[in-house]
């Protein structure tokens, strides 16, 4: 999976971002509401936020070094 993400560009990953916290949000509110089957799924969406910044970040800071 964290494979996948390397090979986007800055706008798919800043759009997967977004897509996976909607997915988040909508985790915790099944949790909270006791309507939540499958646990481990909150984690796993929590580090592909994680793997996403982080490729993200990589990206910007290689973009600023090319630049500069």
């Amino acid at each position: 999976m964290a494979d996948d993400f390397k090979g986007m560009s800055l706008d798919q990953l800043d759009d997967q971002l977004v897509k996976l916290k909607k997915e988040q949000f909508n985790l915790r509110f099944q949790r909270a509401s006791g309507q939540l089957e499958n646990t481990a799924r909150i984690r796993i969406i929590r580090r592909d936020i994680a793997r996403i910044k982080t490729e993200a970040s990589a990206k910007r800071a290689g973009s600023v070094r090319k630049g500069a």
